[in-house]
This record gives C-alpha cells, sequence and structure tokens, in this order.
C-alpha cells in the first residue's frame, strides 16, 4: 500500500470515527436535557446541565474538525432507543456511556497520526471520564 492509500485510508476512518463521536455527543446533549429534568433535586440538575455544556462544547470542536476534513457540515442521527423509565436506570445509562466513550476516545487519539485530532479527543476523553465518576456518584441514591 502507498503513503497515499494509506493515507487517504486513515482519512476515512477518521472521519467515520467523528460521524459516531458526533452522533453520540448528540445523543448524550438530547439525553442529559432529559436527565436534568428527572432529577431528585436541583443540585444533581445543575451538574448534569453542566455535564451536558461539555457536551455541547465537545460536539463544537467535532464538528469543526468534521467540516475542515469534508467540507459539510455534521447531520447527526439520534437513536431511536427509549430514554430509561426511572433517574436512576438514567444515570445508570449514563455512566455505561460516558465510560464507552473514554475507552472509544483513546482508541481514535491513538490509531491516528494528526496531532491536534489527537489532542481533541484526549482532552474530550479526560472530561468523559470526569463526567462518569459524577453519574457514578448519582448512582450510590
Amino acid at each position: 500500500m502507498q503513503y497515499h492509500d494509506m493515507h487517504h485510508l486513515e482519512h476515512r476512518n477518521i472521519v467515520n470515527d467523528l460521524m459516531k463521536t458526533l452522533n453520540g455527543e448528540f445523543q448524550a446533549i438530547c439525553f442529559y436535557e432529559y436527565l436534568a429534568n428527572c432529577a431528585p433535586n436541583e443540585v444533581i440538575r445543575d451538574r448534569i446541565l453542566e455535564i451536558r455544556k461539555d457536551e455541547m462544547r465537545h460536539y463544537a470542536g467535532f464538528a469543526y474538525i468534521y467540516t475542515c476534513l469534508t467540507g459539510m457540515h455534521p447531520t447527526p442521527q439520534l437513536s431511536d432507543e427509549p430514554y430509561p423509565k426511572t433517574f436512576q436506570e438514567g444515570v445508570h445509562a449514563a455512566f455505561i456511556d460516558e465510560q464507552q466513550a473514554v475507552e472509544f476516545y483513546h482508541q481514535v487519539a491513538r490509531e491516528t497520526q494528526d496531532c491536534f485530532i489527537s489532542n481533541a479527543y484526549m482532552q474530550a476523553s479526560f472530561d468523559e471520564q470526569n463526567h462518569a465518576v459524577w453519574f457514578l456518584y448519582f448512582m450510590r441514591g
């Protein structure tokens, strides 16, 4: 495989990874608004809304990268899965999702040759890990 082919393959892979990331961030933004409205008190509600702001910042950053690479604005897709019925089930789902995001973001950061993209994924992974800790704390009941 020639360098040009490898570069093209990595470009296609990173665009796919970015679309997966954008879908996940968009899903989180929508879900955390719902979850905040189900929160048992204002302190937890405000913390979830702060987490949601981080997700919005991540979305904007990854959308910028996607647009720079493709020349197109992303069109994220929402999952058609119903939201959990209780706050505790929602917090558990959010915790799992955040942990999966951390693992995925680390993988993408390791695999890309682009330092800017790698750094964006590493920075977002730090936030996602912090979010997971908050959701773990909320899971205690």
